[in-house]
Order: structure tokens, then C-alpha cells, then sequence
């Protein structure tokens, strides 16, 4: 299915800032669903008679009007007159007489949607009829905060670009709501609003207590009680405001976003939603403490191999056989390429690996043990991209073994050459080429029977740990190519 902003650009004329309003009209609309315990369809009109739907909400606090999806679909003005009079009276019209609509009884009001004098588009609020419902002092505070919203957008002056609405994390109609007279005053505060101010410390109920000075006085930093009662009085006089999150002197955390409400441009108080998000942040704080004691973990670990390896350097010094330094020798490459994932990993907050750093690490170790013995640099070409941490141990160790196969192997001392590794990423797969210009692999050369440790290694790492693929050929031009293929997806 199109989205909004391709609907209205294959089907209108609505300029860059016209599509803009709508979006926003959009995002703020979850809130008038709510409050209206009704659904909302956006209509733009095709000619004089048709129009279409480019964006439809339904509500979370009353049964939906209509279970389908009717984004896409076109009513005529004989079966839904009231679109049509929204454009040309430019006032919210409603519809006497409920009609039936799947079985289902509903009452369709159209609100048109007014910039700068000018209505580009047209709300459709339908409310499902058939549960019948008790007018409750929660039911008439949401359906008159509803209704001047709605007449705002008539209006126009709601919603507003500045500032951005931030309407994605912003509390909810359920999660709390209390709407307050001119003067500031609480003339209604919903059950959930009430227990999260009573998480800040305020025992007694809110009706009547002028919310300002009382939210400055729960709060417990200064600046943050500063901040949330300006943006409730700005609300008052008519300014809009980003949600903001404060924690009260008991440690309650509440995310707080207040809405004016100037139907007609008459000051009618202002609406402020509420959310205790208290066990949110506790759970948010125990995960940045194992995230934090995880990366500890793996900066012990680097110190740990790092130790190993020197230990080893040391051994190596103090062994006369020529055979057992070259033997330790390749050890500390090993214990040093793992060492490198982990600290990768210790500045990591995701347990996952930027490859491309690591192997640009490891390229320069492997060029410093090359040049005791040839003339051979090494380069990394493409780009590897972020793996998961559980791939990047046997990766690394995969490709520092072929670079270090393709030093030992395919040059003489003294020769010059180069190695290239070069990556190629997919949604699936990354392929790894490791090409060298050197003499080529031997007469009867096979991967499967070979008995050096290094190849050995890596197929049991591109096998058991990788998943993947490994094989090596000829180059055309001469040297070898080590082709390595891993898949991205997740292993299980």
C-alpha cells in the first residue's frame, strides 16, 4: 500500500508545505482517536464528487468503525455529503442520523483540515454506536478536550511545526491525562495520571490544585522543576511543547507533554499527558550496568591475551630451535588478532564489531612480520561492515591465517608483492578475496588433505564457527586467490 506522502503526490496538487501539515495532522492524530473513542480517515478530493482516503487511525479506547483498511478507497459525495460541505462552509459538519456501515451503527462527523485559510484536506471521525456507553466524568473530559482539538484543526491552528511535536515517544491518552481550566487548575486527572503523580509524592487527589507550582514542588532537580512548570504555563498561554521527562524527589520518573487548547483562538486551559515511565528507566539502568560489566569483561580479556602473548615473545627468546620460535611466534599472531576483537568489543555497546577497524589494525602487524622477510605489502580493499561479535573471532582469525599463509607461501625472501584483501557485503553473505602475485599454489594442491596448521585452522573455523565456505585457485595472471564466503544471517 502508498504511503500518505504518495498518495497525495500521484492524486493532488497539495504543494511541499501543504503535504507537511498533513503529516503532522498524522502524527498528532492517535491522540484525537483516543480522546474521540472514535476512528479517523483522512480524505482528499479528487474532483468536485469524488474523494479518496490517504490515511486512516484507529482508536485503542473504543471499538473500531471499521476493521477494514480503506486507505486507497474513493466515496462520492452522494454517499458521504458532509466531505464535501467541510471544504465549502470550512466548519466541522455532523451527520443527524447514524448510518450502518458492516453490520455496525455509526456517526460520522467532517472536520476540515484549514492552513492558512485554506482547507486541504478533510477529517472523517466515525464512532462506533453499537457498544452502547455511560456518559463518566472520564468519557465527557475526553470527548470535550476532543472536540476543541478537532475545532483547532478547523481552525487551524493545530497541530503546530514549532516546536516539533516529538509525538513517537511522547505519553499517551492511556497512559495518563488531566486537563486543566484557564487559570492552570485541574478540572479532571484520568486514573492512571493520578497514580503517577502519586508516584511523585502527592498523596491527595488533583481536582482543583493548579498543576504548575504543584509539579515544580514534586520534582526533584531544580532545573527540570523550572523547566516543567514553564512548559505547563506556556501551554496556558497558548504555546506548544516537547515531552519532557523529570524524576521526583521519591524517584518516580515521569515524562510529562503539555497541548494548549484555544478553540476558536478562546483560551479553553490546556491538556497535560503523563507517564510513569519509573520501572522503564530502572530496567534501562540495569541494562547500561550489564552492558557496562559486559564491556569490562572484554576488557579483561584483551589485558589477559595481551599478557599471554608477551609471555609467549618472552618463551620465544629463550628457545634455541629455530622451528619452536616460529612456532611461538605464529601463537602471539593468533593471541594477538583475538586480543584486538576484544578490545574492539570493550568500546562496543552492542556486541557487535566494526570489521573494517579490526582488519585495519591487523594489516600493519601482519606487514611489520612480512618485512623481516620480504618485501610484501599488504592492503584491504571494499569493506567489511559491522558483524555480530560471535562472528568476529573466527573471522579475524580466518583472514589474518590466509594473509599469513600467502606471506609464508607464495613468495621467496627478498621477493616483492602484494596482498589484497577484498571484501564485498550483500544482504545475505560477505565474500572475502585474499589474492597474492606470488608463484601459485603447488602441483596437486589440496585444501582437504593439506597438513599445515594454519590451513587447518581455518577450515575448521570457516566450517564450525563461520557456517561458511572456503576455497583456493589459481589466479589467471598468476598467484593465488583464497575465496571466502559467510553468511550474515542469524545462526541458530
Amino acid at each position: 500500500m502508498s504511503t500518505l506522502t504518495d498518495l497525495l503526490a500521484e492524486h493532488t496538487k497539495l504543494s511541499g508545505a501543504a503535504v507537511d501539515h498533513l503529516q503532522l495532522v498524522v502524527a498528532e492524530w492517535q491522540l484525537l482517536s483516543d480522546l474521540s473513542f472514535a476512528d479517523f480517515l483522512m480524505w482528499v478530493p479528487l474532483d468536485d464528487t469524488t474523494f479518496l482516503c490517504v490515511a486512516q487511525a484507529r482508536p485503542t479506547t473504543a471499538p473500531t468503525a471499521h476493521p477494514e483498511d480503506v486507505v486507497g478507497s474513493t466515496v462520492d459525495v452522494e454517499e458521504h455529503p458532509q466531505l464535501r460541505r467541510a471544504i465549502t462552509e470550512a466548519r466541522i459538519c455532523r451527520e443527524e442520523d447514524p448510518r450502518w456501515h458492516l453490520g455496525v451503527p455509526v456517526r460520522r462527523e467532517a472536520i476540515p483540515v484549514k492552513r492558512h485559510d485554506e482547507v486541504i484536506a478533510v477529517l472523517s471521525r466515525n464512532t462506533n454506536l453499537a457498544v452502547p456507553r455511560v456518559p463518566s466524568p472520564l468519557e465527557i473530559s475526553y470527548l470535550g478536550s476532543a472536540a476543541d482539538l478537532c475545532q483547532m484543526i478547523s481552525d487551524g491552528t493545530f497541530p503546530t511545526t514549532e516546536p516539533s511535536p516529538d509525538v513517537h515517544t511522547s505519553p499517551r491518552v492511556g497512559d495518563g491525562l488531566i486537563r486543566l481550566d484557564a487559570s492552570g487548575a485541574v478540572v479532571f486527572a484520568s486514573p492512571n495520571a493520578l497514580s503517577a503523580y502519586h508516584r511523585m509524592g502527592h498523596a491527595s487527589d488533583l481536582v482543583g490544585v493548579h498543576l504548575a507550582p504543584l509539579t515544580r514542588s514534586l520534582i526533584g532537580d531544580p532545573f527540570d522543576a523550572t523547566e516543567v512548570a514553564q512548559r505547563i504555563r506556556a501551554a496556558l498561554d497558548g504555546q506548544p511543547s516537547m515531552r519532557i521527562e523529570a524524576e521526583s524527589r521519591r524517584g518516580a520518573a515521569v515524562l510529562f507533554r503539555a497541548l494548549p487548547l484555544r478553540p476558536r483562538g478562546s483560551a479553553a486551559g490546556a491538556l497535560v499527558l503523563c507517564r510513569d515511565v519509573t520501572e522503564v528507566r530502572r530496567r534501562d539502568r540495569a541494562l547500561m550496568s550489564k552492558d557496562a560489566t559486559i564491556r569490562e569483561i572484554h576488557h579483561r580479556v584483551k589485558n589477559n591475551l595481551q599478557t599471554v602473548a608477551a609471555l609467549l615473545r618472552l618463551q620465544s627468546r629463550r628457545t634455541s630451535s629455530e622451528e619452536a620460535r616460529e612456532a611461538l611466534a605464529e601463537s602471539v599472531r593468533r593471541v594477538t588478532s583475538i586480543a584486538l576483537v576484544h578490545e574492539t568489543l570493550s568500546m562496543s555497546v552492542d556486541e557487535r564489531v566494526d570489521l573494517d577497524d579490526v582488519v585495519d589494525k591487523v594489516i600493519p602487524m601482519m606487514s611489520d612480520v612480512a618485512a623481516t622477510e620480504s618485501q610484501v605489502v599488504v592492503r584491504r580493499d571494499g569493506k567489511f561492515g559491522i558483524v555480530p561479535a560471535e562472528l568476529a573471532t573466527p573471522l579475524v582469525m580466518v583472514l589474518t591465517e590466509l594473509v599469513q599463509n600467502a606471506f609464508e607461501h607464495a613468495y621467496a625472501a627478498g621477493q616483492r608483492g602484494e596482498v589484497v584483501v577484498h571484501a564485498e557485503r550483500s544482504a545475505k553473505w560477505l565474500d572475502v578475496v585474499i589474492s597474492d602475485d606470488g608463484r601459485g599454489l603447488p602441483p596437486g594442491f589440496s585444501l582437504e588433505r593439506t597438513d599445515r596448521l594454519g590451513l587447518q585452522i581455518v577450515r575448521t573455523l570457516v566450517e564450525s564457527e563461520l557456517r561458511g565456505s572456503l576455497s583456493l585457485r589459481r589466479r589467471p595472471r598468476g598467484g593465488t586467490e583464497a575465496v571466502l564466503r559467510v553468511p550474515l544471517r542469524a545462526r541458530r
